[in-house]
């Protein structure tokens, strides 16, 4: 049954739309607001075109008409695409929140008369630490079943405010939160622990021997990280910290993207001493002693090692959209608990 409080958060007042008992402007339909929608997340119109798969000119032409409806113009148009005017931003935010109630309310309407079950769209970066990821999906999955519900896995990068989740293209996330922030209002987040990185160091680094490596002494190191697009939250904080030691320091961008094996090779016959910094790689605390082998390093000559006093870390999360069904909801936070 249907709480009070659900039914009020299910007819809160969209930002940027009319509230109850307003008039809707005439002629409006959901299908100007998912173009519009489907126009400022790909930026332009012919990529939007071939997303909602309808013609360029039909797309073009609808958006005019919402301009008219509404009586503003809501994006400015460019050679480079299109950018949203200050109207455009409020209705945007307005047209996200409006479409998820309406998908949820069909939703559920479909459930009740047993045609569907529910859905669940869970983004999941990539480079994740598999162990972590694993964890997860694994959790998420069984938790999922349990509760007849379906998950659709989407693979993406997530920034310290998970972005996906907040514009509602997706319901939940996995990723790192960013440092000493509240997550975003609308969001509900549960943290799954502090993970660090792992540091590859030249065999001959004094540092080598001892498997731990002071801030100091990685601040003098050229040391290759990144690209920073995967994670931009880790990337600039950690930045930030190395910086605390030396001011002028800066990351190298890997050769290899993909390709640890490759990339210790290459730091390994760099004409400088280098260092590999990975990305959170595992648990503070969960250090392997000595005798554990290291597969990556090949022929690299290069040793694994650690940042003296977890100096570089990072906290994963697990957030939701608070305006969820609280079925949902509650999966999710059984997921984050049973990993916790």
């Amino acid at each position: 049954m249907t709480s009070p409080s659900e039914i009020e958060q299910y007819h809160a007042r969209p930002a940027g739309l009319p509230a109850a008992g307003d008039v809707t402007p005439q002629g409006m339909e959901l299908r100007h607001l998912r173009y519009f929608v489907a126009v400022a997340d790909a930026g332009t119109f012919t990529h939007a075109a071939e997303r909602m798969f309808i013609t360029q000119p039909t797309l073009s032409q609808q958006i005019r008409r919402l301009e008219e409806i509404v009586g503003t113009p809501l994006l400015q148009r460019g050679r480079e695409g299109v950018r949203l005017t200050e109207a455009g931003s409020v209705l945007l935010e307005g047209s996200r929140i409006v479409l998820s109630h309406v998908d949820q309310g069909v939703s559920r309407t479909r459930q009740a008369a047993g045609l569907a079950r529910r859905r669940l769209r869970f983004v999941m970066p990539p480079y994740l630490p598999d162990a972590l990821a694993v964890g997860v999906a694994s959790r998420l999955r069984r938790t999922a079943a349990a509760a007849d519900v379906d998950v659709a896995w989407m693979e993406a990068t997530l920034d310290g405010e998970f972005s996906p989740v907040l514009q509602r293209r997706a319901d939940a996330g996995l990723g790192w939160l960013a440092a000493d922030e509240d997550a975003p209002a609308p969001l509900e987040v549960m943290s799954l622990g502090e993970f660090e990185p792992d540091v590859w160091l030249p065999a001959t680094h004094p540092a080598a021997a001892r498997r731990v490596i002071s801030l100091g002494e990685l601040a003098r190191l050229d040391v290759i990280h990144g690209p920073r697009r995967l994670s931009a939250v880790t990337y600039d904080a950690w930045l930030a910290v190395m910086r605390a030691s030396n001011p002028r320091w800066d990351f190298t961008d890997p050769p290899f993207r993909r390709s640890l094996p490759m990339t210790l090779a290459f730091a390994a016959t760099a004409t400088r001493p280098t260092a590999v910094l990975t990305g959170p790689h595992r648990r503070i605390g969960d250090w392997p002693g000595p005798a554990e082998p290291d597969p990556a390093a090949g022929l690299s000559g290069m040793v694994r090692a650690r940042v003296e006093g977890s100096s570089l870390s990072a906290t994963a999360g697990l957030a939701w959209s608070s305006d969820l069904p609280r079925p949902l909801q509650q999966l999710l936070f059984d997921t984050a608990d049973g990993i916790t």
